[in-house]
């Protein structure tokens, strides 16, 4: 349990901390025509909305791995 609260901090930190350009050309377009603070906030929502699914598909893989692991070393 231990290591999927630090495995969800992890990703909380990383979704924070991270200035990454979540742009597609098109929303690189609508970007630069919103200006600088409107593109922040579009970068912002993008990874925002982004997370979650990554985060469930995280879980169940984590998950599935270890009850593989267990099955294993039965």
């Amino acid at each position: 349990m231990k290591t999927m609260k630090n495995f969800i901090s992890f990703c909380i930190a990383l979704l924070l901390f991270v200035n990454s350009q979540a742009q597609c050309s098109i929303c690189t377009k609508t970007a630069s025509q919103l200006g600088k603070e409107g593109a922040q906030g579009l970068n912002g929502g993008i990874i925002y909305l982004m997370f979650l699914p990554f985060a469930i598909a995280g879980y169940i893989g984590f998950r599935w791995w270890k009850n593989e692991k267990d099955s294993i070393a039965e």
